[in-house]
């Protein structure tokens, strides 16, 4: 028996690494093997090939290469940041309702340790108010955490807005860009970002590797979370993940030379699913549908069990929630502080498109999610 091809369509969860980007890794898990603090010439070799990758990884975001820590990725690299926050005059720290579970847990383990957190409600179209975060802040608030892209709607906040208001209030700004870095510019000296996160396989880089921006700014204020050999400017010791380290490099030099193209391509597919999907009666789409980034749609299919359909789909891979997340009955909290009910967020599904995404993927995508979810609401209906 065939299996059927795959028409991956969850690329916020995880990309397909770019075989220049497995290719550029490959030496350094058999010729390159050295640890890159050996005095020795095999040593100063990978840690030459490492101090490239951070100057790759830098220039992604217009950074220097001193502010980037490398990390296992943007969870370790969002609990680095937060937990790594040394203030003890300042214990207040302001997120959002719909941030990604690796910052609602590490502030809710802050709450724990003493810290009061304030979590602020986005309107229906999963926007953050200003006004709100402006008079939310106080002189002893420490920090702003809030994602530069939603991870299940695409929705981009007012990154530049909120870094005036914060600068305003000298208010540290820390912005999880694990969805938006490799896929959208983002420039953290313009848009006055002083912690960012980001993970190597949301844009087609492996696995296990991530980084931390810390400006000069960030920097005094923050602690080490994992001690030992002081690797890292001491800011995260542990003996690095070389081939992941470079992998990281590369995916971000292709990046920065193919950002446009890709986004040219994509919007037009997501917007020809979109278009598609949309056919499905009642349908609507989830989130400022203006500021959202080019490859997602979040679509509300009515009387449509998400997890019934995802499932049913088999060889077209969708999610119904957060990247992490497995299939779930539980609502999505994103969508739930957006304000949709627990059967709209559970008739919700994300569709992720990417780098390797097809035209006639996404034809066999259309058709094959419009007919079943038909069959699906007709089910429901009849019940």
């Amino acid at each position: 028996m065939l299996q059927q091809k795959i028409i991956y369509l969850d690329n916020n969860a995880t990309t397909r690494v770019d075989k220049r980007v497995l290719n550029a890794m490959l030496p350094y898990f058999t010729d390159l093997y050295a640890n890159s603090t050996g005095t020795h010439l095999a040593g100063l070799t990978v840690k030459e090939a490492i101090e490239n990758a951070a100057w790759q990884t830098a220039d992604l975001i217009n950074a220097d290469a001193e502010e980037i820590i490398f990390t296992s990725g943007a969870t370790e690299a969002i609990n680095l940041a937060i937990k790594g926050l040394a203030d003890q005059d300042r214990k207040h720290i302001v997120t959002i309702q719909t941030e990604h579970n690796a910052v609602l847990e590490t502030c809710h383990f802050m709450e724990s340790i003493g810290f009061e957190v304030t979590y602020l409600p986005t309107d229906f179209h999963g926007l953050l108010s200003l006004r709100l975060l402006e008079e939310i802040i106080t002189d002893k608030t420490l920090v702003f955490i809030g994602m530069f892209s939603n991870n299940e709607t695409g929705v981009i906040q007012n990154i530049s807005t909120i870094s005036k208001i914060l600068k305003a209030k000298n208010v540290l700004f820390m912005c999880d860009a694990t969805q938006a870095v490799g896929k959208i510019p983002v420039d953290v000296k313009k848009l006055g970002i002083d912690l960012l996160t980001l993970s190597a396989h949301k844009f087609y880089g492996p696995k296990g590797v991530g980084a931390l921006y810390v400006s000069a700014k960030a920097k005094i204020k923050l602690s080490s979370q994992i001690l030992g050999g002081g690797q890292q400017r001491k800011l995260r010791s542990g003996t690095l993940n070389v081939p992941g380290i470079i992998g990281l490099g590369k995916a971000s030099e292709i990046a920065v030379n193919e950002l446009e193209k890709d986004q040219n391509r994509i919007s037009l597919l997501r917007d020809k699913l979109e278009k598609g999907l949309l056919q499905f009666e009642g349908s609507f789409v989830n989130g400022n549908t203006e500021n959202r980034i080019y490859n997602t749609s979040n679509i509300c299919f009515p009387g449509v069990n998400s997890e019934q359909l995802i499932l049913a789909l088999g060889n077209i891979s969708v999610s119904n929630g957060a990247s992490c997340s497995a299939v779930t009955s539980k609502p999505s909290h994103v969508l739930k502080a957006m304000g949709l009910s627990d059967e709209e967020a559970l008739s919700s599904i994300r569709f992720s498109l990417g780098r390797f995404t097809t035209s006639e993927e996404i034809d066999i995508a259309i058709e094959s999610v419009l007919s079943l979810a038909r069959q699906f609401a007709t089910k429901t209906l009849r019940h």
